[in-house]
């Protein structure tokens, strides 16, 4: 059992006293570079502490921001240096060319569809940087995306209460294997 050993182990360090330190570390490197979604232990997190719910959605939004102008600042100063190789080490080329075609058609909202979705948020923070979309624009639709996007885990947690933490027990390996055969499918059907 993959994904419940790893979901008790998480349930476990969300008790850690340095536990917030840990879920803003994750936050901001995921914004620009990290792999690991911020919701992944933010959930967990929330259910563990569902009395710190409102802080750690707080906690993550802020820090995912603040990572997040780390990865403007690659795009915009840094993107041959560093951005590409980003763009090379995910393979993420066509899912880059992407995120250009849609911030020609839709502009900064697409920081917010993407701060708000589980689309991989460090392309179009990178992406914003490197097209020198405007500074005060993109922070702001960075906040609103991210702050949706925790507060609803949060909100859920809270008020799904006692019945969703035994739920999310009960059905983590399929809730897990679920998640990766969705990336799986999201990789090969988005252009590359």
């Amino acid at each position: 059992m993959i994904f419940s050993s790893l979901y008790d182990r998480v349930m476990r360090w969300s008790q850690h006293r340095h536990a917030r330190y840990y879920l803003g570390a994750v936050s901001a490197m995921e914004s620009s570079f990290f792999p690991v979604p911020t919701a992944f232990m933010l959930a967990p997190m929330c259910l563990a502490r569902r009395d710190r719910a409102w802080s750690y959605a707080l906690n993550a939004t802020l820090t995912s921001v603040l990572g997040g102008i780390v990865g403007y600042l690659i795009g915009m100063f840094f993107f041959d240096a560093v951005g590409q190789q980003i763009i090379d080490f995910y393979d993420a080329h066509g899912k880059f060319n992407t995120a250009m075609r849609w911030f020609s058609e839709y502009g900064v909202w697409v920081v917010f569809i993407a701060g708000f979705s589980p689309i991989p948020y460090k392309l179009f923070t990178i992406t914003s940087g490197l097209l020198g979309l405007a500074f005060g624009p993109f922070v702001l639709a960075s906040l609103v995306g991210r702050a949706g996007q925790f507060f609803l885990i949060a909100a859920l947690v809270v008020f799904g209460g006692d019945r969703l933490a035994g739920s999310i027990r009960n059905y983590v390996e399929w809730i897990g294997w679920g998640v990766i055969v969705l990336a799986i499918a999201a990789f090969l059907l988005l252009p590359h």
